[in-house]
C-alpha cells in the first residue's frame, strides 16, 4: 500500500451505540464497543478533537478521532420521504409521552416494528446520528481535512427511501453519498463486501450515471435479501452502473479474492471515481451466523488494503469508509474493523500479533468467553485457506517483510466454466462490461 497517506480520522462518538434493537438482536453495538477498546488497545486511535479542530495530530498511522454530529431531516429527506421520516418521528413522541401514555403507532408498513426492525426508544435520534456520521467522514474527506474517514458504526445499506429493511431505519451510506453529489462530486463509487447485497444504496442511485455501485455478496437464493442477480445492472440511463457479483455459499477467500480481482479494480478505472465509498460488512466471516461464506479475518483484511490502494490510484486518496454487518461480536467484528482502521490510517497491522492482554481480560470479564489470541485467523501462513489457489493478482503481495495476505488464483490465469464462482463472476461481467466498453473475455 502507498507509504504516505496523509491525515486520516474516524466519525465516533460514545453515543453512537444508542443505535440499540434490544437484547437478543443480532446487531448489538457491543461489537462497536469491541472495537474501539482494541483499536485504542493497539495504537491506533490516536487523540480526539474536541470539535475546534485544534486536536493535536496523531502520531503517524493513528487514526484522529472526530465528533459525529446528527443528521437533520432535511439532510435525511435528502434520500428518504418525509412521511418516512414522520413515522419514526411518531414512534418516539409516543415513546417519550410518559405523563399521558399513548399506544405506540403501527409502523409495520414502514418495515418497522418486526422482529428485523423492531422500533426502540429515540429510534429517530440515534440513527440520524449514525447519518451525520458518515455525512461528516463524506464532509471530511471532500473538504480536504481528511485523506480518509470511517464511521464503523455506519454501512446501514438496506434501508429504503420509505421503509426500514435488514437491521436498518436510515441509510446513512446513501445519505452521505448524496450529499457529495450536492457538492458537486461527479462521479462517486461504492463498493460493498458486505455478505447481503446493498440493495437499499443501489435502489436510491439506481438510475444515476454518476454513482457505480459494486456489491459482492451471498447469491440471494440464499440469503436475505433475495435480489443483487448479475442481471441487476441499474435502471434507465444508467445500465451498467449497478453491478452485482452474486457469490455461492461457502466461498472461501480464495474465490471471493478472485471474484474481486475479476470485476472491481477494472470497472473502478474505467469509471474514473472522484470519492471511493466502502461497506464492510464482515458477515462474510466463515463463523457469522446469519451468512453462509467463509472469509478468513485475512480475507477481509486483504479487501480493505485493496480498496485502500485503489483510492489512492483513482480518487487521489479520497477514501470514505463504513462499517456494516457482522454478527459474530467477540471472534469476528472487533478484529476485521480494527484492520480496517489501521488500513484508514496508513499502517495496516499484522495478523499475526497477539491480541492485547488487556482487551482480552475485558471480553473475559465481561462476556465469560474466550477471546481470540491474534489479529487473524490463518497463523500467518497466506495459504492457510484450505480453498486457496497459487497465483498473483491484485491483492497478492504487500510491501513489506512479510505478505499476509492469503494467495488465490487471478482472473487472468483463465476461466473455468466448471467452477460455480467462475460462472457466477463470468454472469456479471458478461453483462455488465460490454455496457462500459470493456471486453468480458479480456483477461
Amino acid at each position: 500500500m502507498p507509504d504516505c497517506c496523509g491525515p486520516a480520522t474516524v466519525v465516533h462518538d460514545d453515543r453512537l451505540v444508542a443505535y440499540d434493537f434490544g437484547p437478543g438482536h443480532p446487531m448489538s453495538p457491543l461489537r462497536v464497543d469491541l472495537t474501539v477498546r482494541l483499536a485504542a488497545e493497539l495504537g491506533v486511535l490516536g487523540p480526539a478533537d474536541g470539535g475546534d479542530g485544534g486536536a493535536p495530530s496523531p502520531a503517524p498511522g493513528r487514526v484522529r478521532l472526530v465528533p459525529a454530529p446528527v443528521a437533520d431531516d432535511d439532510r435525511l429527506a435528502t434520500v428518504h420521504s418525509r412521511a418516512y421520516i414522520e413515522a419514526v418521528r411518531r414512534h418516539d413522541r409516543a415513546a417519550d409521552a410518559s405523563a399521558h401514555p399513548t399506544d405506540p403507532p403501527d409502523l409495520t408498513a414502514y418495515g418497522l416494528g418486526t422482529e428485523d426492525n423492531p422500533a426502540f426508544a429515540h429510534m429517530h435520534e440515534a440513527t440520524a446520528h449514525v447519518v451525520g456520521a458518515t455525512v461528516e467522514a463524506c464532509r471530511q474527506v471532500w473538504s480536504g481535512e481528511s485523506l480518509h474517514s470511517a464511521n464503523i458504526t455506519g454501512g446501514l445499506h438496506h434501508a429504503m427511501p420509505d421503509r426500514a429493511s435488514g437491521f436498518c431505519v436510515y441509510n446513512d451510506v446513501a445519505v452521505g453519498i448524496a450529499w457529495l453529489l450536492e457538492q458537486g462530486v461527479e462521479r462517486v463509487a461504492y463498493v460493498d463486501v458486505d455478505a447481503h447485497h446493498g440493495d437499499g444504496v443501489e435502489a436510491c442511485f439506481a438510475g444515476d450515471p454518476r454513482v457505480l455501485t459494486i456489491s459482492l455478496h451471498e447469491s440471494g437464493e440464499h440469503l436475505f435479501p433475495g435480489t443483487g442477480r448479475p442481471g441487476d445492472v441499474g435502471g434507465p440511463g444508467a445500465e451498467g452502473y449497478a453491478v452485482n457479483v452474486a457469490l455461492p455459499p461457502g466461498t472461501r477467500d480464495a474465490g471471493w479474492l478472485r471474484a474481486f480481482d475479476a470485476v472491481v479494480p477494472e470497472l473502478l478505472r474505467e469509471f474514473g471515481p472522484q470519492v471511493l465509498v466502502t461497506q464492510h460488512g464482515c458477515d462474510s466471516h466463515a463463523d457469522d451466523p446469519l451468512a453462509h461464506l467463509a472469509l478468513s479475518v485475512e480475507g477481509q483484511r486483504a479487501a480493505a488494503l485493496a480498496l485502500h490502494d485503489l483510492a489512492h490510484e483513482l480518487c487521489g486518496g479520497r477514501w470514505v469508509a463504513t462499517g456494516g454487518g457482522g454478527y459474530s461480536i467477540v471472534e469476528v467484528v472487533p478484529r476485521t474493523w480494527t484492520h480496517l482502521l489501521a488500513t484508514v490510517g496508513g499502517r495496516p497491522l499484522d495478523p499475526t500479533v497477539p491480541t492485547p492482554p488487556r482487551w482480552r481480560a475485558h471480553v473475559e470479564a465481561a462476556y465469560a468467553v474466550e477471546p481470540p489470541a491474534t489479529l487473524g485467523d490463518l497463523g500467518g501462513d497466506p495459504g492457510g485457506d484450505p480453498g486457496s489457489d497459487p497465483g498473483g493478482g491484485l491483492l497478492e503481495g504487500e510491501k513489506g517483510p512479510r505478505d499476509t495476505r492469503p494467495v488465490f488464483r487471478p482472473w487472468s490465469a483463465g476461466y473455468d466454466p466448471g467452477d460455480d464462482l467462475d460462472r457466477s463472476v463470468h454472469a456479471t461481467r458478461t453483462v455488465v462490461f460490454p455496457l462500459h466498453g470493456l471486453d468480458p473475455l479480456a483477461w
